[in-house]
């Protein structure tokens, strides 16, 4: 594993203390393992290594979660996390190559330095199961979107998938 993941890989994985053997490589897969897709661990492009992360990060969470299906297990909690870290990965990537550009991340800065990702993640991400903060901004935070987020579309990139470990051939 490139050193790129592994500086990240104890972070998130202490943030739920769970099974580093949970991230494998490849697979296609929904379930109770993560396997990061081989493009994942190969390449160093500044915006597929800040997806990797938030996809490490989100699915350490949805672990805490727990369920049946970890892979269908959803938080705003869990969302904000993964948010935070893609921003954090975006910024520290862009340090070491200033001339790396990507439209939705760019955005998503601009949004954090204006104090609104968690409206952001509210009003374009939000799934009905999650338990929304009463202290939203939301007003606020659409008066903001109409004058600098014209056009925008939210995206959400995952780099692997869920597999049950028990369906694994090779363990």
């Amino acid at each position: 594993m490139p050193n790129r993941l592994l500086s990240w890989l104890p972070f998130i994985l202490l943030i739920a203390a769970c099974n580093g053997q949970v991230y494998l490589r490849d697979g296609v897969t929904d379930g109770d393992t993560f396997y990061l897709a081989e493009y994942a661990w190969t390449q160093s492009d500044p915006v597929l290594q800040s997806w990797v992360s938030y996809s490490l990060t989100r699915s350490t969470c949805q672990l805490q979660i727990g369920g049946d299906n970890p892979a269908r297990a959803s938080s705003f909690e869990c969302e904000m996390m993964a948010r935070r870290l893609l921003l954090q990965t975006w910024t520290e990537q862009k340090a070491k190559t200033p001339d790396s550009r990507d439209e939705y991340l760019d955005d998503l800065v601009q949004v954090e330095a204006a104090g609104f990702l968690d409206e952001y993640v509210a009003g374009f991400l939000e799934k009905k199961q999650w338990k929304l903060p009463d202290d939203l901004e939301s007003r606020a935070f659409r008066k903001w979107q109409r004058k600098y987020l014209r056009g925008h579309e939210p995206q959400t990139k995952i780099t692997g998938s869920w597999n049950y470990a028990r369906n694994v051939s090779g363990r």
